[in-house]
């Protein structure tokens, strides 16, 4: 398990100023991302706008990314939905030429109990071509899945090798972290907290501001795993102003911003998400200067 140790990108779908997937863009931010060092890479996570993709088009994108990619880097398939059913095939039917994984989300809008959760996991772990990892992000599917959750699907399927803990909530890491199994994975799906969950026994992250920043972040998590936390700690400072921005007005739309200044991709995204104010684009251009 050892590939997915250190920092993955949950890199951005780039789009073209008429809606389209512009896989020239994507191509870029692909080598951009392997050139910047970081250890794999998440196609169609949360950050790709997955949710606003045809499946038609998340096909193509996944074919091309692994393409792209060539080997060179880890690479995950962000696989998830609130219909289990409509999940599970998705899942089984996938193509896993080039792919290591799946992450997938615990389902949203429909607010299951933890024992649903539990069922939906089930449901995706015995159709599953490659190991799942599985992503608590309660922000946005507002629902938490539990630390004894996340242990009994941990214990009961072994192709569930690990977790992105994205709650934010420390009580429930605390008990995950002390409770898991020894080998079941436990990622940062945080960046402003990923130095501490990793001293907390996290692998590392996936990523949002590694898209535009890979160098400097994934250089930061080595060192965390390192244990050097007092050499870690003035790149996790210098990034905290940089990280506020990314999300103060929706991801992947900060990001985007970001990338554009950098000369990597365009900053469209896909409605019901728009473009960042102009007052954020200046101070997010303030940033890329200074650490870019």
């Amino acid at each position: 398990m050892n590939k997915f140790y250190g920092t993955g990108v949950a890199i951005v779908t780039p789009f073209q100023a008429n809606g389209q997937v512009d896989y020239s863009a994507l191509e870029t931010l692909i080598d951009f991302l392997v050139d910047g060092g970081v250890e794999y890479l998440v196609s169609l996570g949360t950050t790709g706008e997955s949710a606003t993709l045809s499946k038609d088009e998340k096909k193509k994108v996944w074919e091309f990314t692994a393409e792209a990619v060539n080997k060179r880097v880890h690479l995950v398939a962000g696989i998830g939905g609130n219909n289990t059913y409509e999940t599970a095939a998705e899942i089984k039917a996938f193509d896993i030429a080039g792919y290591d994984a799946i992450l997938s989300a615990s389902p949203h809008y429909n607010k299951p109990t933890q024992e649903g959760i539990y069922q939906h996991y089930k449901a995706l772990a015995q159709v599953s071509p490659l190991p799942i990892i599985l992503y608590n992000v309660p922000s946005r599917t507002g629902m938490s899945v539990s630390a004894e959750t996340t242990v009994r699907l941990a214990k009961d399927f072994k192709n569930i090798i690990g977790i992105k803990e994205a709650s934010g909530n420390f009580e429930l890491m605390n008990q995950l972290m002390r409770d898991k199994p020894e080998d079941f994975l436990v990622i940062s799906g945080d960046d402003p907290i990923s130095l501490q969950m990793i001293a907390m026994g996290a692998v590392g992250v996936i990523s949002v501001i590694g898209n535009a920043l890979p160098r400097q972040f994934s250089d930061m998590i080595r060192l965390c795993l390192a244990g050097d936390y007092k050499a870690a700690q003035p790149a996790h400072y210098s990034l905290i102003e940089f990280t506020r921005l990314m999300f103060a007005e929706g991801s992947p739309a900060g990001v985007k911003t970001a990338l554009k200044h950098l000369g990597i991709c365009g900053d469209p995204v896909r409605l019901p998400l728009v473009q960042v104010s102009d007052s954020a684009v200046a101070k997010i251009k303030e940033q890329v200067a200074v650490i870019g």
